[in-house]
């Protein structure tokens, strides 16, 4: 009769879920998504994981007022005040965006005492783009 084959690992012996607390982060990537209508605010690791990330919607603000340069201060207070307390000191900062809300988050990003290495504005700009539609006849 043949043995069993023992089992090396199983899912349940490792320890799955998230330790939000534990994890140290000493640089990131703030990326700030300016549109005319909302301001995302996104922290990632230097891999790209998401740490944090907080909106001008999420943080309070309806309709029209989202897409105000306060309403952006505050989105990007929210998303680096828990990142701060994990013990993030250096960032580098992406803004992609024509939205209002540009200067006034990287002003409050500044505020927090993270030291930012770069600023870089990563906006898509077409190269001659999509074809535009044809001419109105009336």
């Amino acid at each position: 009769m043949a043995k069993a084959i023992p089992k090396i690992s199983s899912r349940r012996s490792g320890r799955i879920g998230s330790r939000k607390g534990a994890r140290r982060i000493p640089k990131g990537v703030i990326h700030v998504q300016a549109s005319f209508n909302n301001t995302i605010v996104t922290v990632t690791d230097v891999r790209g994981r998401v740490v944090s990330w907080s909106s001008a919607g999420t943080s309070g603000f309806k309709g029209t007022r989202r897409g105000t340069p306060f309403a952006a201060q505050t989105a990007a207070a929210n998303a680096i005040r828990t990142v701060v307390d994990q013990g993030m000191q250096r960032a580098e900062v992406m803004i992609k965006g024509p939205g209002l809300g540009r200067d006034a988050a990287l002003r409050a990003i500044r505020r927090s005492g993270i030291l930012l290495t770069f600023v870089r504005d990563v906006t898509p700009m077409p190269h001659n783009g999509c074809r535009p539609p044809k001419k109105r006849r009336v």
